[in-house]
C-alpha cells in the first residue's frame, strides 16, 4: 500500500510542476492579437496558432491526472483505520505527578513530614476575575 501511496504521490507532484511550467510558458489573450496582424507569431515552434492549441490541451491533460492523483491520495487516506478520534490522543505524554511536600523543592532543607498548607485554586467561572465597578 506504501508503494501505491508513494507512486501516486510522486505523479501528482511532478504533474504539478510540469502544470506550473506549461502554464507559465502560455500566452495571455492579449498576444493572439498581435500574432494576427504578423508580429513574429509564425516563427515560432509550434507554428502561429499551433503553440495555444498544443499548451491548452496538454495542461488540460495534466490537470485531469493532477485532479485523479488528489482523488486516489484523498480514497487512500480515509481507507487506512483510524486509533483514536483524534490526532493528539496518540500524542499524549504524562507528566509525572509532582512532589507533594515542599521542604524537597526547597534547596537546602531536609525533608520533614510537616504538612504545607496548600492556597486554595482560583474560582472557575470568570466572574471573580472581573473587578465591579
Amino acid at each position: 500500500m506504501n508503494v501505491v501511496l508513494t507512486a501516486v504521490l510522486a505523479v501528482q507532484m511532478i504533474s504539478a510542476l510540469v502544470m506550473i511550467g506549461l502554464i507559465l510558458v502560455q500566452h495571455g489573450k492579449g498576444a493572439d492579437m498581435g500574432a494576427a496582424f504578423g508580429s513574429g507569431g509564425s516563427g515560432s515552434l509550434f507554428g502561429a496558432t499551433g503553440s495555444a492549441n498544443f499548451l491548452s490541451r496538454s495542461t488540460g491533460i495534466l490537470a485531469a491526472i493532477f485532479f485523479a492523483c488528489t482523488l486516489l491520495l484523498a480514497y487512500f487516506g480515509n481507507a487506512q483505520p483510524r486509533t483514536g478520534s483524534s490526532v493528539l490522543e496518540g500524542a499524549a505524554v504524562t507528566a509525572p505527578a509532582p512532589d507533594t511536600s515542599g521542604a524537597a523543592q526547597i534547596p537546602g532543607t531536609a525533608t520533614t513530614s510537616a504538612a504545607v498548607p496548600v492556597p486554595p485554586a482560583p474560582a472557575a467561572s470568570g466572574a471573580g476575575q472581573i473587578p465591579a465597578k
